[in-house]
């Protein structure tokens, strides 16, 4: 990969139109009857219908496709509390990726308030334009509170990205990585170094996949979790261990998985060295600078499972890999939310696919590398083309088979194959609308 400079980052976001995103209309209007379709008289059918049956909505507008992408930038990834405008060049962002991986339509919203209560009500208020709801870059521990808040006011799937997003990524190499080491996951010893909304998002899920408390050994920037501190919300409470243990030098001695989502070369070789025997899983996800590189956790542990937040080394833990799929499940079913039983069928989706061989096409995305299921490869690609028709039926069968579905899917083979149909179709009107910026 090219080495991307802030100029050329710059000019990206700046030329030849500002921004990432553009509103354009799916339905004509150049002429007076298409007028009189699109606004009045013919707009008033569309609402009475509705008026009559709200659950015409999703019939007669975009809502059913359409998701908030929404922020007030107090913990943007890397940046920090930056406020909202200037983390909208991310949820812009964020919008493309729903776009390009998964045909989501959105608008993405930052709002200016640290008000945890304020921010509540607002997007409460929200619920007639969307399908969904991502929750963005909202720092621990208000973020907690506020997926719950939502989750119990509204009707629609409000879902928290930075937490659950990277929880199930990292979830689905867990597994895998479990199972090429031989490991039982109730015998796995867990550190994770950061204890905000990743972290905490993380330590559950895998607890729920088998991992027990007792083995999970969560830090924050004061040292470990433990019970003996008094400076503990309720979140790290649950994870806190009954003693301390020591530093994360002592911790991670024996440990069989490190997961960092803290900053830069906080992990040393020695570290590695000492961690489990037998194949241990370092996922070092700080951007854009890993905990430590994978060049010298390979150096000092071979046979070490490594991944980064990098698209240029192995084991990539990229939210796109789940949230736009997770997303397309949950709508296309009218998901009530996005459950448990949704986000762990994500997991396992995610975890099978990286054991099934690899098409040419992704070989070639990727200059020819080769894929085989194994240390290098214990997760799909982020670019993997099966994805969508992969993650998004499994995620749209649990909705159902957890009630929580109010638009079931009858084929869910003919559904998988139309998600292949829709998204060539949103590429190709994509390419057409981008390539005119720049003839």
């Amino acid at each position: 990969m090219k080495k991307t400079s802030s100029q050329d980052a710059l000019l990206y976001h700046a030329r030849p139109r500002p921004g990432k995103l553009e509103v354009l209309p799916s339905k004509s209007c150049s002429t007076p009857n298409d007028l009189a379709l699109a606004y009045s008289p013919g707009v008033a059918e569309a609402c009475r219908a509705i008026y009559a049956d709200a659950s015409l909505s999703g019939t007669y507008t975009n809502k059913a496709n359409l998701v908030g992408v929404i922020t007030n930038g107090t913990a943007v990834l890397g940046l920090g509390n930056i406020g909202p405008s200037a983390s909208k060049p991310v949820m812009e962002g964020k919008g493309v990726l729903f776009k390009a991986f998964a045909d989501i339509d959105v608008f993405d919203l930052e709002l200016d308030t640290t008000d945890a209560d304020a921010f509540i009500q607002s997007v409460t208020l929200l619920e007639p334009t969307f399908g969904g709801i991502n929750l963005e870059d909202i720092k621990a521990p208000e973020c907690f509170y506020i997926e719950e808040q939502l989750k119990a006011r509204m009707k629609i799937p409000v879902f928290h990205d930075d937490q659950h997003g990277t929880a199930v990524i990292s979830g689905a190499a867990l597994i895998n990585a479990a199972d090429i080491a031989g490991k039982k996951l109730a015998d796995m010893k867990v550190v994770i170094v950061g204890a905000g909304a990743a972290g905490i998002a993380c330590a559950k899920l895998y607890t729920a996949l088998g991992v027990t408390v007792e083995n999970l050994f969560m830090f924050d920037s004061k040292g470990l979790i433990h019970k003996q501190r008094s400076d503990l919300n309720r979140y790290k409470t649950e994870f806190a261990q009954e003693k301390n243990a020591g530093s994360l030098e002592e911790v991670l001695k024996g440990a069989d998985m490190f997961l960092g989502l803290s900053s830069k070369d906080l992990l040393t070789p020695e570290m590695v060295k000492n961690m489990h025997p037998n194949t241990p899983v370092v996922l070092a996800c700080a951007n854009p600078d890993p905990e430590i590189s994978y060049e010298l956790a390979k150096e000092a542990r071979p046979d070490c499972i490594m991944g980064t937040g990098r698209s240029d080394y192995p084991n990539q833990v990229n939210n796109v890999s789940g949230f736009p799929f997770i997303f397309r499940g949950a709508l296309d079913t009218a998901a009530t939310q996005i459950n448990e039983e949704m986000k762990m069928a994500a997991v396992f989706a995610l975890a099978a696919l990286a054991k099934e061989p690899v098409p040419a096409e992704l070989k070639n995305l990727y200059g020819n590398e080769s894929f085989q299921y194994g240390l290098d490869y214990v997760i799909p690609k982020p670019l993997d083309p099966r994805l969508l028709a992969v993650v998004a039926p499994a995620v749209a069968r649990a909705a159902m088979d957890s009630g929580v579905a109010r638009n079931p899917i009858s084929d869910m083979r003919a559904y998988a194959a139309s998600l292949q149909e829709r998204i060539c179709a949103a590429h190709e009107r994509i390419g057409s609308v981008v390539s005119s910026y720049t003839k």
